[in-house]
C-alpha cells in the first residue's frame, strides 16, 4: 500500500473513526475535552509554548504506559538543556491525566490530531518542533513523511515491536518499509525487536539497542509516604495482595482465586486495580455479587473495616502506590490473551510479582524475571490462588522473590542515558542552547 493509498482509505474510512470517537465520548466525556486538537485546530502556539523564541521538542506517548516511559527522559532534557520547550501529546485523556500529574511544570500538552494529511500540516506548523520523538512504536505514516519533508529528526525512543504487530505491519510492508525509512534514529528495547523492524524496512545504520527505559523508573519521596499511609489505613498487620490493570473476564478468575485464599489466609485484603478506572462500579457489582464486602478506594476515609475483603482502585494513577502498600503483585491482562502489562513497577519496590501464561507484550520482560528467579508465572486461577497463599504464608520466601526483583530491575538500569545520548546528538546542532553540565 502506498501512502496516497493509505490517505484514501483513511478518508474512507473517517466516518467509521468519528463513530467510534462518538462511542468513546458517551462512554468518557473527557473525550470531549479540547475535542478539535484531534483534527488539528485550536492549537494556539501561546497554548503550546510560554516562549515563542525556545526551541521546541514534540514527544508523542499514546497513553499511560507510554507517558510513564516518557518521564525519565523528559526529567533528563529539562535537566540539561532548559532553553527546550517540550510538547507531549497523547492520545487519552488518561495518558493526558498521567502527563499533567507528572510533568505539568516541564511540558506543554495536547492531543495528537489524527493521521490526515490536512490535520498533520496544521499540528507541525503550529509547535514547529525541531526534533519530533515518538514512544514505543507509533507509526503514522503522514506524521512521519512530513517531518522528514521538513527536516525534522524523527527519533523512536523506547521501541519494541511484537511478533504480533510485526504480522500486522508486514501485511502494508511498502508503506512501512517507507515509513521507517524517515526515522533517523530508533532506540529499540531488545535485539529481537531489531530483527523485526529491519525485515519491515528500517535502515540498519538508524537502529541501536539502548534497553528499556522503563527499568529506569524511580520512585519518589511523596509516592513512598502515600504508599505507607495507604498500608497504615489498610491495616499494617493484614495480609494485603493487589492484582494490578486488569481486564474483563480475568477479574472473575481473580475473584475465585481469592475465594480459595481466603480458606488459608483469612484475614486476607485483595486490592483489585482494573485497567480502565471507568470499570470501577461494574467490577464493584461484580464483587459484591460474589458474596465479597468491598469498598472504593475514593470511600476509604481513615481505617478500613476489617471486614472488608476488597478495596478497589477506582482512579487513574493509583496503581504504583497500591503496589508499594502490598505485599505480593499480581500483574493483569495475563490470565486473558491481552499480553500482560508493566511488572518493574511491583519489582522496583521489592514486591514479589505473578504473571498469567499470556506475557506477549512483555515477553523478554517475563522471561528474564522468570530466569532470575524475581518472579513466578501461572497457568490459571487455581495456580494463581495457590501461589498467592504460598508468598503470604511464608514472609522469608517472599522477601527472597522481593529482593531479586530489586536487584533485577537495578542491574537493568541505565536506558535513558543511552537514548538521551541518540537525542543530544541532534539536539547539538541546534545552535544558540544553554547546556547545563554536572
Amino acid at each position: 500500500m502506498s501512502r496516497t493509498l493509505y490517505c484514501f482509505v483513511l478518508y474512507l474510512l473517517s466516518p467509521i473513526l468519528y463513530f467510534k470517537l462518538l462511542l468513546r465520548i458517551s462512554k468518557d466525556r473527557q473525550y470531549l475535552d479540547r475535542l478539535s486538537q484531534r483534527f488539528g485546530y485550536g492549537l494556539n502556539r501561546s497554548e503550546l509554548t510560554q516562549k515563542d523564541h525556545q526551541p521546541r521538542i514534540w514527544i508523542h506517548a499514546v497513553s499511560v504506559g507510554e507517558v510513564n516511559a516518557a518521564i525519565p527522559l523528559v526529567n533528563r532534557i529539562c535537566e540539561k538543556y532548559p532553553d527546550f520547550v517540550i510538547v507531549l501529546t497523547t492520545m487519552t485523556p488518561t495518558g493526558a491525566k498521567q502527563a499533567n500529574d507528572y510533568l505539568s511544570d516541564k511540558i506543554r500538552h495536547c492531543y495528537l490530531p489524527y493521521d490526515f494529511p490536512g490535520s498533520v500540516k496544521r499540528f507541525v506548523s503550529s509547535i514547529q518542533p525541531a526534533m519530533a520523538i515518538f514512544m514505543e512504536t507509533e507509526i503514522w505514516p503522514n506524521y512521519l513523511a512530513f517531518c522528514s519533508k521538513k527536516r525534522i529528526p524523527i527519533i523512536f525512543a523506547n521501541t519494541r515491536l511484537s511478533e504480533k504487530s510485526y504480522r500486522r505491519y508486514r501485511n502494508f510492508k511498502r508503506l512501512i518499509s517507507t515509513s521507517l525509512s524517515y526515522v533517523d534514529e530508533f532506540a529499540i528495547q531488545a535485539q529481537m525487536d531489531a530483527g523485526r523492524l529491519m525485515k519491515l524496512g528500517a535502515r540498519k545504520e538508524s537502529i541501536h539497542i539502548t534497553g528499556n527505559i522503563k527499568f529506569d523508573i524511580t520512585i519518589s519521596d511523596k509516592m513512598k509516604q502515600a504508599a505507607l499511609h495507604l498500608r497504615y489505613c489498610l491495616g499494617n498487620q493484614r495480609p494485603i495482595w493487589i492484582a494490578g490493570s486488569t481486564h474483563p473476564q480475568e477479574e472473575q478468575q481473580i475473584l475465585d482465586a481469592s475465594s480459595e485464599i481466603k480458606k488459608k489466609c483469612m484475614d486476607v485484603l485483595l486490592i483489585l486495580v482494573p485497567r480502565h478506572p471507568e470499570r470501577s462500579s461494574e467490577i464493584l457489582n461484580k464483587c459484591m455479587k460474589n458474596g465479597f464486602k468491598t469498598l472504593l478506594h475514593s470511600k476509604l476515609q481513615n481505617a478500613l473495616s476489617n471486614d472488608i475483603d476488597i478495596i478497589i482502585g477506582d482512579s487513574m494513577g493509583e496503581l504504583p502506590m497500591m503496589i508499594a502498600s502490598s505485599d505480593v503483585a499480581f500483574i493483569g491482562g495475563s490470565l486473558v490473551p491481552v499480553g500482560g502489562h508493566n511488572v518493574l513497577e511491583a519489582s522496583a519496590v521489592g514486591v514479589p510479582v505473578i504473571f498469567g501464561p499470556h506475557m506477549f507484550n512483555f515477553q523478554k520482560i517475563s522471561d528474564q524475571i522468570l530466569a532470575y528467579g524475581a518472579g513466578l508465572q501461572v497457568e490459571n486461577a487455581s495456580e494463581l490462588a495457590e501461589t498467592i497463599s504460598k508468598l503470604l504464608n511464608d514472609p522469608t520466601l517472599r522477601e527472597n522473590y522481593g529482593e531479586l526483583g530489586q536487584r533485577f530491575v537495578d542491574e537493568n538500569r541505565g536506558a535513558v542515558e543511552r537514548v538521551f545520548a541518540l537525542i543530544e546528538k541532534h539536539i547539538l546542532k541546534i545552535g544558540g542552547l544553554t547546556c547545563i553540565t554536572s
